[in-house]
């Protein structure tokens, strides 16, 4: 570990980014990519000849630093000019046009890396600036007034996020001669505060006897989101796939998968669930927004490209709430040295975000799996089809997962993938062989066999032995798994519905609210095992709302209709529980009492004998 101590200087910082740079990629992503390459090597070489260094870069940002402001404004204004010059030879919606904020200010130093609200505040600046222009701060200002033939226009005091005092700021006049617009002035909070509370009086005094009702209506509504937990909090966006072959796709999945499964697995880290960061894959997305809606401090995003038997993976890690960028990272290894390129991202993370590990997860990172390449390949294919939930997809993934095993016989993970599908064929009933459930049970133990610390092989061997009606050991490998990875959201999942279908209603509740939790934008079946957690714990009008949301996502799903049935009967609600029923049986026509006492794995009878009472209440 490097021991360097943190030090602290004062230096000029610049701070660039692109003005509509997520519209730009949204038109026409290749052309965007070209141009911002373009641009950035000519502020990197602006940068340098003017004694700077650009110590990050990551998408469409920049920060270099300066030991003189005149120096840094001297670069900026050259290279603004120089900027407009080759955006006069591109269609006006193509125009890529940088927003600059320089900052004079103390920085603590850090591996080379710069931290800080003298970071801050140059950043808050590129955002008050407009396209192709620069803004000073009132220190950087006072640098340079007097040394460089340039006009500037004072903006006054902003206050600005997360910057405890109001910060005077600048605005270069790159065309001296012309008129200058309106400021963007925002007046010191002390003057402004004696108009604000007459403007808000004279407004309720207008809107009279309603008034506050009235000032209720006029703000702008604001959205919290889920607070923020109490340790580091993650979201790994899908990784973009920057191959030249779209077929490609399911690579970059499996590899922020893989992240997400990885992160997951560490006490210290709060991590979301796959399901919930790749509801924003495909869509231009703003990291606040992400932040803001999941609940979490940081946001990591990338890309992926495979090609000539090379990986290389571009990742940086942002603060959400401040919109910084705290780390961006290029890796660029063969192909077959993928988990070491997934363990360097994990790594930095950690180093990065503080996160005290124990000793057996310090263990099990960078852990190598398999030696042969094209077995990794062969697994994430297999996932990708299982995830398709269709009979033909199951199939194909089941020749996948056995094709990678007839390469690699000792790879767990493989197993595991062969002994999910086989459960979901079971579960869904594309199998009539009996000894499915049992083939399932033996894949899971090979697995675990092989790696004990692969958290999903407990689950799926949990799955595997409710079916079986062995509820305490069941139980027990669901525990097992959400111990080895105590922020994945499928584990909590799995816990939760186990506990309900042993008789642990009010344990099953806890479980997966706090699978909703890691996974905000979750699948349907989350839905429904609470549901039937409430159903259980006989609080039946939240059951009630519950398993009618299932429906409305997921129309054919049939359990949710067969306990909608049983609480409407039980509630008196006769014509809505035929419905119910009715939809139930065009599901499984073939259903009898009997057919129900042997599919539902309850572990007390009483819970049975319910849901058959109801049935014959309704003469079925």
């Amino acid at each position: 570990m490097d021991a360097r101590p943190q030090h602290r200087r004062l230096v000029a910082i610049l701070s660039a980014d692109a003005e509509g740079y997520s519209r730009l990629m949204g038109d026409d992503e290749a052309a965007t990519v070209r141009t911002l390459t373009q641009y950035r090597a000519l502020i990197t070489a602006g940068v340098a000849n003017h004694n700077g260094l650009v110590v990050d870069a990551p998408g469409d940002n920049l920060l270099a630093e300066f030991a003189s402001v005149v120096d840094a404004v001297t670069c900026a204004v050259e290279v603004q000019r120089a900027l407009r010059v080759h955006n006069a030879a591109l269609p006006e919606a193509r125009r890529m046009r940088f927003r600059i904020g320089i900052n004079l200010g103390d920085v603590i130093v850090d591996h080379d890396r710069l931290y800080g609200d003298g970071v801050n505040i140059a950043a808050r600046l590129e955002g008050l600036a407009e396209g192709g222009g620069i803004c000073l701060s009132g220190t950087a200002y006072d640098q340079v007034e007097g040394k460089l033939s340039l006009v500037c226009d004072d903006l006054g005091e902003h206050v600005v996020k997360n910057i405890a005092r109001p910060v005077r700021v600048y605005r270069v006049r790159l065309d001296p001669d012309s008129t200058p617009t309106p400021a963007l002035r925002t007046r010191p909070a002390r003057r402004r505060r004696v108009p604000m509370v007459i403007g808000v009086l004279v407004v309720l005094a207008l809107l009279g006897a309603g008034g506050w009702a009235g000032w209720r209506w006029l703000r702008v509504p604001t959205s919290s989101g889920p607070a923020l937990p109490d340790k580091p909090s993650i979201a790994v966006l899908p990784f973009v796939n920057v191959s030249q072959d779209p077929a490609q796709e399911y690579f970059s999945d499996g590899v922020t998968e893989d992240l997400i499964t990885g992160l997951a697995k560490l006490s210290g880290l709060f991590v979301i669930a796959r399901n919930s960061a790749f509801t924003y894959k495909g869509k231009p997305v703003k990291v606040s927004d992400v932040g803001r809606d999941l609940g979490v401090r940081y946001v990591l995003e990338g890309s992926v490209q495979r090609m000539a038997g090379r990986v290389r993976i571009t990742a940086q890690l942002v603060d959400a709430t401040t919109g910084y960028h705290i780390w961006a990272e290029r890796y660029d290894q063969e192909a077959r040295d993928i988990f070491a390129l997934q363990d360097a991202v994990t790594q930095q993370i950690v180093r990065t975000l503080a996160v005290k590990l124990t000793e057996a997860e310090r263990a099990r990172l960078g852990r190598t799996v398999t030696a042969v390449p094209a077995v990794y390949d062969l697994v994430l294919r297999g996932q990708e089809e299982r995830y398709r939930t269709t009979r033909e997809a199951n199939l194909e993934s089941r020749r996948l997962f056995a094709k990678a095993l007839e390469l690699d016989p000792g790879y767990a993970r493989a197993y595991l993938g062969l002994s999910w599908a086989h459960l979901q064929s079971f579960q869904f009933g594309w199998s009539t062989d009996p000894e499915t459930l049992e083939r399932a049970r033996e894949l899971a133990e090979r697995a675990l066999a092989l790696d004990s610390t692969l958290d999903q092989t407990h689950s799926v061997l949990a799955q595997i032995l409710l079916w079986k009606r062995e509820h305490d050991r069941a139980i027990a490998e669901a525990e097992r798994a959400v111990a080895l990875a105590p922020h994945d959201a499928d584990g909590y999942e799995t816990l939760a519905e186990v506990l309900a279908w042993a008789g642990r209603p009010d344990d099953s509740l806890r479980s997966i609210q706090r699978a909703m939790r890691l996974n905000p934008q979750f699948p349907f079946f989350y839905a429904w095992t609470l549901g039937h957690a409430y159903y259980l714990a006989r609080r039946n009008g939240e059951a009630s709302d519950a398993l009618e949301n299932v429906v409305r996502r997921n129309p054919n799903f049939l359990a949710a209709h067969a306990y909608l049935a049983v609480l409407y009967t039980e509630q008196g609600r006769d014509q809505e529980a035929r419905q119910a029923w009715e939809k139930a049986r065009r599901l499984m026509p073939e259903a009898s009492s009997s057919d129900i006492r042997q599919r539902l794995p309850y572990r007390r009878a009483a819970d049975v004998e319910r849901v058959i009472a109801a049935m014959h209440k309704a003469r079925l």
